[in-house]
């Protein structure tokens, strides 16, 4: 049975703030050659890294646009106020030849902006993407070894993200509602110097306790600053964040994952008093043992671990680190 909504049925309910109402545009890669150079990044000891040359500034952008115009488009199959999806893939495009900053956090800002200007029926955009990394290659000749400023190496993980959200405003400027910036699939490895004791036992308890296992994690880490402009000024890389995050798996003795993203949390709080918050998300995907003597005195044989895996999320804020450094007055 064919069913007809009536225009003045759809209209009585368009007002509705509550409504989940909104489409976009997804797998818009970005690569411009030749971008502004990201430079004069404080140093901090857990990293090496002081800038990007961004000679390829790459993006994996989403965007979705909101706004009551929209509304007929679903209820009534209007499109006259519909923005195709390609045109904004192709908007994304065209307007990433003019970007003259230098973070992806700068493109998702200007881009909204843009948005905004030339479609005046927009009310909202949430856009978030993921940089993807190319790094100089090592070349070599008579003269000794140097990097490619032509040649580079696509970076597969460790990645770069960050997401925004803006709304429009009644004196018709647009702010800020959310801005957070990251750093997905880190994959790390300790072959030894963690443990994993005093849990519950019980009825359900199969796992053995261990006092010193190889501990393997997939780590993703979200950060927020204080004030969301301020990353224009004190930005924080997602590779001195990495570096943090490898210099506490290898310092600490950790009793579980929950200790040990609490402390790389601390850390990153500590090293970056502009962040406000930091988050994370981690898997745990510790190898099994198959051979426990070789013929080194320390090898031992592992496979990958059945499906089921553990999982952690958490967040510190700035008042954690606070707590913190009191307690340990």
């Amino acid at each position: 049975m064919e069913t007809k909504i009536k225009k003045t049925e759809a209209v009585k309910h368009q007002n509705d703030q509550n409504r989940t109402m909104y489409y976009g545009k997804g797998d818009v890669f970005v690569y411009r050659t030749y971008a502004s150079p990201l430079k004069n990044i404080q140093p901090i000891p857990e990293s090496s890294f002081t800038g990007r040359s961004n000679i390829i500034f790459a993006m994996d952008i989403q965007i979705a646009l909101k706004g009551e115009a929209f509304f007929s488009s679903f209820s009534e199959g209007d499109n006259s106020k519909v923005i195709a999806t390609d045109s904004m893939k192709n908007f994304i495009l065209r307007h990433a030849g003019s970007f003259e900053g230098a973070t992806m956090e700068e493109f998702l800002e200007y881009i909204s902006g843009r948005f905004y200007e030339t479609y005046s029926h927009i009310d909202g955009i949430v856009v978030s993407a993921v940089q993807k990394l190319f790094t100089e290659t090592d070349i070599g000749d008579e003269t000794g070894i140097r990097s490619s400023p032509l040649v580079f190496d696509e970076k597969e993980r460790e990645l770069p993200v960050a997401s925004l959200e803006t709304e429009r405003t009644e004196e018709n400027e647009h702010a800020i509602v959310s801005r957070q910036s990251g750093v997905k699939d880190l994959h790390l490895i300790k072959v030894k110097g963690s443990s994993f004791q005093g849990y519950i036992k019980d009825e359900y308890t199969t796992l053995p306790e261990t006092t010193d296992r190889p501990l393997f994690i997939y780590l993703d880490i979200n950060w927020i600053y204080e004030d969301s402009r301020d990353y224009l000024k004190n930005y924080v890389s997602s590779e001195q964040v990495a570096g943090i995050a490898r210099t506490l798996f290898h310092e600490l003795n950790s009793p579980s994952i929950q200790s040990l993203i609490y402390y790389i949390g601390l850390r990153v709080l500590e090293r970056f008093p502009q962040l406000a918050e930091v988050s994370f998300e981690s898997n745990n995907r510790t190898w099994e043992l198959i051979v426990e003597e070789t013929s080194s005195n320390e090898g031992r044989v592992f496979t990958d671990p059945r499906p089921p895996f553990g999982f952690q999320g958490f967040s510190l804020r700035r008042s954690d680190l606070k707590a913190y450094n009191q307690s340990e007055k």
